[in-house]
């Protein structure tokens, strides 16, 4: 009996220790379903970027994120043209930058956020930067999927 338990303990830590000792990184899921559509590496302190073309000024927008412990937090974000949805007033502490190709980079923006799910565009699409990689989320996720970010 003792044996078996004995085993059984080994085989347990063998099959869940790994995923115990893994890294959390950044977790795409379906926001209804919950479904998961990717586990990416993002290691504490790392960015990521999510760029989409802005549906009422129709100019690129990039949102940029830091991972910070089981967080997501806005820091920056570029854009190219003002107008509706995008900042033309500072809160306080953010800066404004003119950028060398006329982009507006908005920074030191500290927000967390408690729930980040973009939905995927239908004629523009939203495209993820994280660690070297550019990956389409229309081709990962689907069209019109609303997309949660999450650190897991």
């Amino acid at each position: 009996m003792m044996i078996a338990a004995a085993i059984l303990v080994v085989a347990a830590a063998v099959i869940f220790l790994p995923a115990l000792l893994r890294e959390p990184g950044l977790c795409l899921s379906d926001a209804e379903t919950g479904r998961v559509f990717a586990r990416l590496p993002l290691a504490d302190g790392e960015s990521f970027s999510v760029t989409f073309r802005h549906s009422v000024n129709k100019s690129d927008v990039t949102e940029i994120y830091e991972r910070r412990g089981r967080e997501i937090w806005l820091t920056g974000c570029v854009y190219y043209s003002f107008g509706a949805g995008v900042a033309e007033v500072l809160d306080p502490g953010w800066t404004l930058e003119k950028g060398e190709n006329g982009e507006m980079i908005l920074g030191n923006i500290e927000t967390r956020m408690t729930d980040l799910t973009y939905i995927v565009g239908t004629v523009y699409d939203h495209i993820l930067d994280i660690g070297g990689q550019r990956i389409i989320l229309n081709e990962l996720c689907g069209k019109n999927a609303k997309v949660h970010f999450s650190v897991k």
